[in-house]
């Protein structure tokens, strides 16, 4: 799988369900925009008329990441 950012390289996909050229894209708790934007995509999906329980699911998972002590804004690794 391709990450947006190679230091998530290392995101294991035991079952090897994602083709290793299919872009992914990780969003971490300490994000401070991680479960407004995960919020938003469960929006979305309820908008497009997806499956309840994945918007439900998403929702609550961006409740724990608001619950996540350290917040920061986004960053890369420096070289």
């Amino acid at each position: 799988m391709k990450h947006g950012r190679a230091d998530y390289a290392r995101i294991q996909d035991p079952e090897g369900k994602i083709p290793d050229d299919e872009p992914v894209f990780l969003l971490r708790a300490q994000d401070a925009l991680a479960a407004t934007a995960v919020r938003f995509y469960a929006s979305l999906v309820q908008i497009r008329g997806g499956d309840p329980e994945i918007a439900r699911r998403a929702r609550e998972q961006a409740d724990r990441m608001d619950a996540w002590p350290k917040k920061k804004l986004p960053d890369l690794p420096k070289k």
